[in-house]
């Protein structure tokens, strides 16, 4: 009999191995397992942490949100800036929601998405073109814009609040219903990862973001549309912010002034933990997702096991700093095996001797 089917190709095997390396080097599956073994653990310490009454649920649905800021935020991070912004058009779109709501009771739910998109996006825009066209750096004017939202937030929400009476009870129902027992806001974050994950990797545009985070220069010397792209991640970022305060008034009913206040910090952080380089150029929504939900499932399983609220800003703070050496690390090493490649490349390229000249 024939034992052509037992044969292993070396090519194949060589493949699977190259397949299997490059996924445990993954920077998404390492996160991803560090948050099952969170998970594991703390269910061990207290069962109710997962199996509770509302335990599974609020293990998916307080992530939506920071998944939706983090997605925004790589985007803007791959292209090699910053938008510090987000948490604060976070709370003012929240808000400004609430009030057309009050001012137009009838008004479908779904309007409320569209409020939100618009009203991001165009506070993303006026980010974007004070980067791309006044070539000021992403992480001043995004710090101005943070306090000149929040200011005309606080200014105008005072001392009051939008309460749960004020949205429509189909709007609130999307804070608390679930479909196959996943949460709506959770469902909708993720479709939301999906779509710019997948504009990100596919499309051409998409692909330039990368291309202009890796060297700008090199980007504005081949003919890309440098200040094009930026514009673009800053008004995805700031629709995606805007998407998030939908969210967040959806999830807890009630809007104050407060609301956002210091996300902006937790989006970047999320990001970089997910594998998202701060210096851009590299980086997945898929891993800014799970750099959010491991933040997340920290925040809620740290007092679970009995840690102070000081040691859980250290256990970040910790993550991150953690990412960013961890990058740098790579890029070195990634960088050390470009240089020794050419140089074998070179040693192995024959010399040609010319006619006439001594051997």
């Amino acid at each position: 009999m024939s034992n052509e089917n037992t044969i292993i190709h070396p090519s194949r095997a060589s493949g699977l191995t190259r397949t299997l390396s490059n996924l445990l080097r993954s920077r998404e599956i390492a996160v991803a397992a560090v948050i099952v073994v969170i998970v594991v653990l703390t269910t061990l310490k207290s069962h109710g942490f997962v199996f509770s009454s509302d335990g599974w649920r609020n293990l998916l649905v307080t992530p939506s949100l920071l998944i939706v800021l983090a997605v925004g935020q790589a985007a803007v991070i791959i292209t090699r800036n910053v938008d510090l912004s987000v948490g604060s058009t976070l709370g003012l779109t929240a808000y400004l929601v609430g009030k057309v709501f009050i001012a137009n009771p009838g008004m479908p739910a779904f309007m409320a998405f569209v409020i939100g998109l618009a009203f991001g996006a165009a506070l993303g825009l006026i980010n974007g073109v004070l980067v791309a066209f006044g070539r000021v750096p992403a992480m001043v004017i995004t710090l101005g814009t943070l306090y000149i939202y929040r200011g005309v937030f606080l200014s105008w929400a005072g001392s009051n609040r939008v309460n749960a009476s004020d949205f429509p009870s189909g709007f609130n129902s999307l804070g608390t219903n679930s479909l196959i027992g996943i949460p709506v806001l959770t469902i909708i974050a993720l479709i939301l990862m999906a779509v710019v994950g997948y504009y990100l990797r596919t499309a051409r545009s998409g692909r330039e973001l990368y291309a202009i985070g890796s060297d700008p220069d090199a980007a504005h010397l081949y003919g890309l549309p440098v200040t094009r792209r930026v514009l673009v991640a800053f008004v995805l970022s700031g629709a995606l912010a805007g998407l998030a305060g939908v969210i967040y008034a959806a999830r807890y009913g009630t809007v104050s002034s407060g609301a956002g206040s210091g996300m902006e910090l937790q989006a970047v952080g999320a990001a970089v933990i997910g594998g998202v380089a701060i210096a851009g150029g590299v980086g997945t929504v898929w891993g800014a997702a799970l750099g959010a939900l491991l933040l997340v499932t920290i925040n809620q399983a740290l007092p679970i096991v009995g840690i102070s609220d000081f040691w859980q800003k250290a256990v970040v703070g910790a993550l991150i700093i953690g990412a960013i050496v961890l990058d740098r690390i790579l890029a070195a090493r990634q960088e050390r095996a470009l240089i020794a490649a050419r140089d074998r490349a070179r040693l192995d390229t024959p010399t040609t001797v010319k006619a006439g000249s001594p051997a």
